[in-house]
């Protein structure tokens, strides 16, 4: 079963309300802002083993926690701040996560100042079919398994399927231009 239909089958209006806000207005669209693209992966990552809808609740927390998924001032965190996110109860305190999360801030520094952001350096890899994308990531981010890659790809526009052709985001999406049309 699609999200898309999943969402019309929730039987409580306040799930539905959470899911749908996410489907309408985000899943799928591309994002060019590197801070943006930077905390969808860290949703991703933090929803690897839990239900989406875990993370929704928890979008506001990881903003807050962190720095408004600012790359440069999460790479900067320092040991007090692993700790503070470990013990912040809004948020996934999973140490693994947190430690993914600060390293790859790190890495994408890196990736900014070889490639101008971590948008073209995406870009730069486009296209790639999943495998191989899944490949890249493996290689060059920590905690990136093959679900966390796909599902970060497709919510982003890289990835086919965020939506089905019949439903009326996925029109929306198109509008856009995502990367996976301009094959």
């Amino acid at each position: 079963m699609s999200y898309c239909t999943a969402i019309e089958n929730m039987q409580s209006e306040e799930r539905r309300t959470l899911h749908k806000n996410y489907h309408d207005n985000h899943y799928g669209f591309p994002i060019y802002d590197d801070n943006e693209l930077f905390g969808r992966l860290i949703l991703e990552i933090n929803q690897a083993g839990l239900s989406w809808e875990t993370i929704l609740k928890k979008e506001h927390s990881f903003r807050n926690a962190y720095s408004n998924f600012n790359i440069k001032k999460i790479a900067a965190y320092t040991e007090t701040d692993r700790e503070r996110l470990l013990t912040d109860a809004g948020i996934i305190r999973n140490k693994l996560k947190v430690n993914a999360a600060i390293e790859n801030a790190k890495t994408i520094l890196v990736l900014q100042k070889e490639y101008g952001s971590f948008a073209n350096w995406l870009e730069y890899h486009h296209p790639k079919s999943k495998e191989e994308w899944i490949k890249l990531f493996g290689i060059t981010l920590r905690f990136t398994g093959g679900e966390i890659v796909n599902e970060f790809l497709m919510s982003i526009g890289y990835l086919p399927g965020a939506h089905s052709e019949g439903c009326i985001i996925h029109k929306k999406v198109l509008k856009q231009n995502p990367m996976w049309a301009r094959l």
